[in-house]
């Protein structure tokens, strides 16, 4: 901002920034959580199927909770003044 950036490029710069984290790691879960339901499923055959229902909406509510957790600091990031900032530097 101290360069000229606008508050809600900062925003999406830092939201953006978070989000590729979180569905990097969103999608190595989901694909850890798919192979050890395999396993676990060769393993010991009476258990129930994989719910993928279930995964979904533990995925999708992960990613709403990761998310709100970038926009909280990207938040508080537009409101710092610059001129602050680059004098606490």
């Amino acid at each position: 901002m101290a360069l000229g950036a606008k508050r809600s490029k900062v925003l999406w710069l830092v939201l953006g920034k978070g989000g590729r984290l979180v569905l990097t790691g969103a999608l190595i879960g989901a694909i850890g959580a798919y192979a050890v339901g395999r396993l676990l499923v060769s393993l010991i055959p009476s258990l129930p199927t994989r719910d993928p229902g279930a995964l979904a909406v533990i995925s999708v509510g992960l990613l709403a909770i990761a998310l709100l957790a970038c926009y909280v600091p990207a938040r508080r990031a537009t409101r710092v003044d610059p001129m602050v900032a680059l004098r606490y530097e």
